[in-house]
C-alpha cells in the first residue's frame, strides 16, 4: 500500500486486484521489472557471510497483511546464511502507534509471540490500535501486562528504534508497502514481483546474486 492508496482508502477489491494479479513468467526476474537495483546502496547489520533481507511493513497495511503468512512460511524455511529484518513503516502520524508497538513487543521479548496476533486483531477483529485504551485491549487479551507495553512505547529506546526505522525508509526511498530489500543492493515488491509468492521466487534469485558476488 502507497502513501496515496492509504489516503484514498484501498477497499478489498483493490487489496484483490494487487495479490491475485497475473502473475510474471516464470524464469530469471527481469532487472527494472521484478526487482531494482538500490541506487546508493545500503548498509546491513549482518555479518560477513550472512545476507540480510529487509521487509517494511506496516501493522495497518492490508497488503502486508495478506502477505504475512506466505513471508513467514518462507522465512522458516530460510537457511543459516540468511536472515530476515522487519521495519516497521509510518507515512503519518495515525501510523506511528503501530510502529511503537511493533518495538515495544520486540523489546519485551513478545514479537514472535504476538507478530501474527496483532494483524490478526487489526484486519480480522476490525480493532484500531492508536489509542492507549485499544492498545490496553489488545495486551489484556494476549496476556500481557497493559501498562508495561505503554510504557515500553513510550520509552527512549523504542523512539531510537522508530526514528532508525524513518530514516531507513527514508534511505531506501521506501513510498509503498510491503517492500523488500535484499542485501542492501536490490529492492522489490509483492505488486513488482506479480504476486506474494512470485515476490518470494524473486527474493531466492536475488540472494543468490548476493552470493555470487
Amino acid at each position: 500500500m502507497n502513501r496515496r492508496e492509504f489516503a484514498l482508502g484501498v477497499g478489498s477489491g483493490s487489496l484483490a486486484s494487487l495479490l491475485a494479479g497475473p502473475a510474471h513468467a516464470q524464469g530469471e526476474p527481469v532487472e527494472g521489472r521484478e526487482y531494482k537495483r538500490v541506487q546508493n546502496p545500503q548498509p546491513v547489520s549482518t555479518p560477513a557471510g550472512k545476507v540480510e533481507v529487509v521487509e517494511f511493513f506496516g501493522y495497518w497495511c492490508p497488503h502486508c497483511n495478506a502477505f504475512e503468512p506466505t513471508l513467514d512460511s518462507w522465512a522458516r524455511k530460510l537457511p543459516p546464511d540468511v536472515v530476515l529484518r522487519r521495519i516497521p513503516v509510518a507515512f503519518n502520524e495515525p501510523q506511528k502507534p503501530y510502529q511503537k508497538l511493533f518495538y515495544a513487543l520486540e523489546a519485551m521479548g513478545q514479537l514472535d509471540a504476538m507478530h501474527r496476533k496483532v494483524f490478526t486483531a487489526i484486519h480480522t477483529q476490525h480493532m484500531r490500535l492508536e489509542k492507549d485504551s485499544e492498545l490496553q485491549s489488545l495486551a489484556t487479551a494476549n496476556g500481557l501486562d497493559p501498562a508495561k507495553l505503554l510504557d515500553t512505547m513510550k520509552s527512549f529506546s523504542v523512539a531510537t528504534k522508530c526514528n532508525q526505522a524513518r530514516q531507513a525508509a527514508e534511505a531506501w526511498r521506501i513510498d509503498s508497502v510491503p517492500t523488500m530489500g535484499v542485501q542492501g543492493r536490490f529492492i522489490t515488491s509483492v505488486a513488482d514481483a506479480g504476486g506474494p509468492t512470485e515476490a518470494t521466487r524473486v527474493m531466492d534469485a536475488l540472494i543468490q546474486k548476493v552470493r555470487k558476488g
